[in-house]
């Protein structure tokens, strides 16, 4: 029986962990590698600026705290948490069942993928499906913001302040309604692109170009540096549906000490409704589910 276990081993994880550990915690950590999205970094062509992350060299510091910590890594997929006499129980893919008396659910969000030829291909190699993450390093760049809903014409609106071009593809005519929407059509740098269909990504060893088609059934080529897919994200809330609150779109819900309804389990980073998808909110997620957690096994300590 462990004291606590997380689940999941991004930012927010690792974070968790790391501060869990410190308060001499007895602490499972549940995920087949460790990382998450920032295993994942942009490569674009030598001719265009180097993108480099703020705060690369925080996730690569706790990376190495976390290899110096004592505590156990069960390498495998959480797939259901349930309640347990003493507390909870993990079930991973391998049917394994891990006991903890409190849990934090640190797993994070799926991007949906468009399924179109070139995707794979170009994946980090000019495409990303996270503009907001790289919106402040699109300077002087011609980018296409590709998606239908209020993600895309976001990270259209912020790319716009800094890009020299923007193209934002396929969204919906409704979408361009809101306060954003009326902006970015106004915005002497952006062409806005309704209703089109992403067809192909085409390119060389990067992303290049987009072939669409046209509301009216035409083909065309789109061509630009930078590729972002803004489609809703699918949190990775499957494992605690049904006993944690979640909100509409899937989000777990948690107040703002990280802390869902459910007493002794807590949640942290993108798979929570926490306001935005960044690397360091994550992070300070993890550690306020960590003290959570703490608070709520102390007096059993």
């Amino acid at each position: 029986m462990y004291d606590l276990i997380v689940i999941g081993g991004g930012l927010a994880g690792i974070t968790a962990t790391i501060y869990a550990t410190r308060r001499r915690l007895k602490v499972l950590l549940v995920s087949k590698t460790l990382g998450g999205k920032t295993n994942y970094r942009m490569q674009l062509p030598p001719e265009e600026p180097p993108i480099i992350l703020e705060g690369q060299e925080i996730i690569e510091g706790l990376k190495a705290q976390l290899e110096q910590l004592d505590f156990a890594h069960y390498k495998d997929y959480a797939v259901r948490v349930s309640r347990h006499r003493d507390g909870f129980a993990v079930h991973t893919q391998e049917e394994a069942v891990l006991l903890g008396k409190a849990v934090i659910i640190a797993t994070g969000v799926k991007h949906q993928r468009m399924h179109v030829p070139g995707e794979e291909k170009y994946l980090m190699r000019g495409l990303s499906y996270s503009a907001l993450r790289y919106a402040p390093h699109m300077s002087n760049r011609v980018v296409a913001i590709i998606g239908n809903g209020q993600l895309a014409v976001r990270a259209a609106a912020e790319i716009a302040l800094t890009a020299r071009q923007v193209y934002l593809v396929g969204v919906e005519a409704r979408e361009m309604e809101s306060p954003l929407g009326i902006k970015l059509r106004a915005a002497h740098n952006v062409t806005v692109l309704e209703d089109h269909q992403v067809l192909e990504l085409q390119g060389d060893e990067y992303a290049r170009r987009i072939v669409v088609s046209t509301p009216e059934g035409d083909q065309k080529e789109i061509a630009a540096s930078v590729f972002f897919v803004e489609i809703a994200v699918i949190p990775n809330s499957q494992p605690v549906v049904g006993l944690v609150d979640v909100d509409p779109s899937g989000h777990i819900r948690i107040d703002e000490r990280g802390r869902t309804n459910v007493p002794g389990i807590c949640a942290a980073g993108d798979v929570t409704n926490t306001y935005m998808e960044q690397i360091l909110v994550a992070a300070g997620g993890g550690v306020k589910a960590a003290l959570s957690a703490y608070a709520y096994l102390l007096p059993g300590l």
